[in-house]
This record gives structure tokens, C-alpha cells and sequence, in this order.
């Protein structure tokens, strides 16, 4: 019996469909999903998000958010949500090049510090996804 799975940002519906098994990034570690999970509600770290369907496998680069499992579903209501396949990956190489720039200059306030270290693990997250899928693309598990 698949899991109803929705993956949900403010500005879209990322994916929607039935699947076999989700791992989530949550705050203290990656969280497996299987069908007749236990209902829950948990807040969302950053990372990466597999879902497995049959004999393939997708990863989304998620950004926050909180997970909910309920009886009939399990959503993902994350504040970012990027499948490996829509990541340009030349855009977040150079995310991650302006983040290292930022962070070499010596005199950074506190809040510049943090919104550069934020943004250079957004970019390193992005690129870890989207060079997985270029490289296996839809894993197909055997």
C-alpha cells in the first residue's frame, strides 16, 4: 500500500503522487517514512529528501519546513523545495563561489556572517542534488 505524498511550498505544489518510502532531513537526522507510519508532526532541517517509487528514486534539495503524517497522507510543507531535475546547477556553482567570496572578507557583521554561511549551504545542498541526479538521474533501485 503507497503513501500519498505532497510536497508544498508558499508558492507551489512541488509533487504530489503516491510513493513507497520517503527519508526526510529532519532537525535531529533523517527520518524514514514508510507505509502505516505511526500519524506525526516534526519540524524540517535542510537537506535532502528521497523519495523512492517502485524501482526508482528522487531527491529534492528542502529548505525548512515541517513534516505531517497522517493516516491517508504524508506532507511536506517546506520553505524551499527543489527537485534535483529543475536545479541549474551553473546558478548555484556561482551561488556558492559569491557565498566563498563573502565569507573571505574579514570584517563581517554578525548577521551578514550568518546569511552568507546560510547561503553557502543552500548552494552546496543544490549542488550535491543536482549533480546526483545529472550523474544517475531517476535512480532505478534493483
Amino acid at each position: 500500500m503507497p503513501l500519498q505524498l505532497e510536497i508544498v511550498t508558499p508558492e507551489r505544489l512541488a509533487y504530489s503522487d503516491e510513493v513507497d518510502e520517503v527519508v526526510c532531513p529532519g532537525v535531529e537526522g533523517e527520518l524514514g517514512i514508510l507505509p502505516h507510519h505511526a500519524p506525526l508532526l516534526t519540524q524540517l532541517g535542510f537537506g535532502e529528501l528521497r523519495i523512492r517509487k517502485g524501482a526508482e528514486e528522487e531527491r529534492f534539495a528542502i529548505a525548512g519546513g515541517f513534516l505531517q503524517v497522517r493516516p491517508d497522507r504524508v506532507v511536506v510543507m517546506a520553505e524551499n523545495a527543489e527537485l534535483g531535475a529543475e536545479i541549474d546547477l551553473q546558478r548555484a556553482q556561482k551561488a556558492r563561489e559569491e557565498a566563498e567570496r563573502t565569507l573571505a572578507t574579514d570584517e563581517l557583521e554578525p548577521a551578514d556572517l550568518a546569511r552568507a554561511r546560510a547561503a553557502l549551504q543552500k548552494a552546496l545542498l543544490r549542488i550535491r542534488v543536482a549533480e546526483h541526479h545529472r550523474r544517475e538521474g531517476p535512480r532505478h533501485r534493483s
